[in-house]
């Protein structure tokens, strides 16, 4: 807050001393700027204008379009915070939001310390591991349907479904795995 209240301040300094020079040499100011502008010493009147410096609108336009995507592009990686401009690095809300470390609710307003990412990292890695264990032990006891000799889905032994092929197939077999991540895997072997 304190900074902002500097350069606001050092702003109007320097605008107060432009219009201050402008005022105090306005004639040459005045005749520079017609020079540019192309107003003066001209066949008609605004022929220099639109010859000159009206030619460089559509120029403006361009820029005005190029700064246009440059603000979009920004504006997807800002801070999802409204009215912030700070780059958004660290997700919230499972990666739905990009915030700053101003105004992610981990943070509380300050930087990351050291120890606020290891204990982040540890309770994202216990959160990861309850989840694993919990996804192993509904694996591990799955109900098995009782299957009759006529059950067409009934789930048959990996050697007489797969026959003789790679150990890698047999391996995805194993872990579920089909399409072309298996593919994948057996390439790898």
């Amino acid at each position: 807050m304190r900074w902002r209240l500097i350069i606001v301040a050092a702003l109007a300094c320097a605008g107060s001393v432009a219009i201050v020079l402008w005022v105090l040499h306005s004639r040459q100011f005045g005749y520079w700027l017609q020079v540019h502008t192309g107003t003066i010493n001209e066949a008609g009147p605004y022929y220099g204008f639109w010859s000159g410096f009206g030619s460089d609108l559509e120029e403006f336009g361009v820029l005005g379009a190029i700064t246009t995507g440059i603000y979009q592009l920004v504006k997807k990686y800002n801070c999802h915070e409204p009215g912030c401009w700070r780059v958004g690095q660290h997700p919230a809300a499972a990666g739905q939001f990009l915030l700053c470390y101003r105004h992610h609710p981990d943070y509380r307003g300050r930087k990351p310390t050291h120890e606020l990412i290891e204990r982040l990292h540890r309770e994202h890695m216990e959160r990861r591991e309850a989840m694993y264990s919990k996804l192993r032990d509904v694996h591990q006891h799955r109900p098995t349907k009782p299957t009759t000799a006529n059950d067409v889905h009934a789930p048959q032994p990996s050697a007489q479904r797969l026959g003789s092929l790679p150990h890698s197939v047999h391996r995805c077999a194993a872990l579920h795995i089909v399409g072309p991540r298996c593919s994948r895997l057996i390439f790898r072997f």
